[in-house]
């Protein structure tokens, strides 16, 4: 049996570091380059249009691509139109607009008809156009081309890594409530901004090395960082709450054999009040037989370790969490993806090395989309980008059920079934 195979979604023309999926207009956002060295390789950010393709297969299509100059994007967050890009020490903001060609066309009409209507009440002329004019400048009207459109405004720019050897921001988020940017860096720092008014709120040390991830939780409450010096950390504002220990969970694993990678908040499916946090082991060194890597959830609100269970002996390089908080995705430094179920940690969906190399990001699709079923026959869909330039979709489809009323009346008959076999062989039985 062959190796089971995912189709190309999309390739770039070079690299991709990062990929997110705006939860507004549906767009896919997903970027990176060659960085500085002159090869040929551009830097760039593209955005694509994402289509169903019946109940479960989809196409993607390039709408627009911006370019970066000389510096690639490694790092992104999407939020309210804005986008927050990590390219070298510095967190770039622009805000995009998606259009379609009819929405440019009106918008501009309707300028120059303010525009003329001025000149003719100033001349004192009406409109002399005949009635057929009109009808034929209305049916032209009509079949506009409606192509979208994306535009895209540099907002600010801001130093998220001070590291005077090599800068580099690791790691960007936007608040759930979309009230603070955060940025981690390769100095150990992490530095929060109030948005949009970018105004500095915190800088503070939080780990000895570079800051591998971070996230937030609802209501800004506290901030999970991760780093590479073998710690995930716990911050109220900028004070320490409390450092994680996963070890807890596995007494027969060493100290200093495995370091935190990544941390996610995850919401609990029909837990209103619920919280998760997870979070991934990877091992410190790698050994001619490689040891497994772990996952681990937490509660989300005592910080206390609930579960952790292995995640094969591939190394993750990413972690996902879908809107429900139902699944996470894993993807490893060997291209390889997978799919597990949050509440059991249980492997749901794996593809061995479905890319060439290191998938750099994931990224689930919204579970809702106003307007438009992005995720058609598909119980989840989530993105993968890696450093050889292609964009896989991986989907899981719905499970077949049936309706309780169904069950019920199966069971019925089985009942009435075994009676009548009963009173068949033993006569009298009732």
């Amino acid at each position: 049996m062959g190796r089971r195979r995912v189709p190309d979604l999309y390739r770039a023309p070079f690299p991709l570091y990062t990929i997110k999926v705006d939860s507004k207009t549906g767009l896919v956002i997903t970027a990176g380059g060659g960085g500085a060295s002159k090869t040929g390789i551009k830097n760039a950010m593209h955005f694509l249009d994402l289509q169903l393709v019946g109940e479960q297969q989809y196409s993607a299509s390039l709408l627009h691509a911006h370019d970066t100059d000389t510096r690639a994007t490694m790092n992104l967050a999407v939020g309210d139109g804005v986008i927050a890009a990590g390219q070298d020490g510095s967190c770039s903001l622009m805000r995009f607009r998606h259009s379609s060609q009819r929405e440019e066309d009106s918008a501009a009409a309707k300028q120059a008809g303010n525009s003329e209507g001025k000149a003719r009440r100033r001349g004192g002329k009406g409109d002399r156009r005949g009635p057929d004019e009109a009808a034929a400048s209305g049916d032209k009207w009509d079949t506009k081309d409606e192509t979208s459109h994306i535009s895209v405004t540099p907002l600010a720019e801001v130093q998220s890594d001070l590291n005077p050897k090599d800068p580099l921001q690791k790691v960007v988020r936007f608040s759930p409530d979309l009230s603070l940017l955060l940025t981690g860096g390769s100095d150990g720092h992490i530095r929060v901004w109030e948005f949009p008014s970018l105004k500095k709120k915190y800088d503070f040390k939080a780990h000895e090395g570079e800051i591998e991830d971070l996230d937030m939780s609802p209501g800004n409450k506290h901030l999970v960082t991760v780093g590479r010096d073998f710690s995930c950390s716990v911050w109220s504002g900028s004070q320490l709450a409390m450092g994680l220990n996963w070890l807890e969970t596995t007494p027969q694993i060493a100290e200093k054999t495995y370091r935190y990678m990544a941390c996610r908040f995850g919401k609990v499916e029909d837990q209103k009040d619920a919280l998760r946090l997870y979070t991934v082991q990877i091992p410190h060194k790698r050994d001619r037989k490689p040891p497994a890597c772990y996952l681990t959830k937490w509660d989300g609100k005592s910080f206390l370790p609930m579960l952790t269970a292995p995640c094969g002996s591939e190394v993750i390089s990413s972690l996902a969490v879908s809107d429900s908080g139902t699944f996470l995705g894993l993807g490893t430094v060997t291209g390889s993806v997978a799919i597990y179920i949050a509440f059991s940690l249980q492997k749901l969906y794996y593809v061995q090395e479905s890319h060439g190399i290191v998938v750099t990001d994931l990224a689930f699709l919204p579970d809702s989309l106003k307007g438009k079923d992005i995720k058609g026959n598909n119980e989840t869909a989530m993105l993968s980008v890696a450093v050889d330039s292609r964009c896989q979709i991986h989907t899981i489809p719905n499970r077949r059920s049936f309706p309780i009323w169904l069950v019920l009346f199966c069971c019925g008959l089985m009942v009435v079934g075994v009676v009548l076999l009963l009173q068949y062989l033993f006569p009298g039985f009732i």
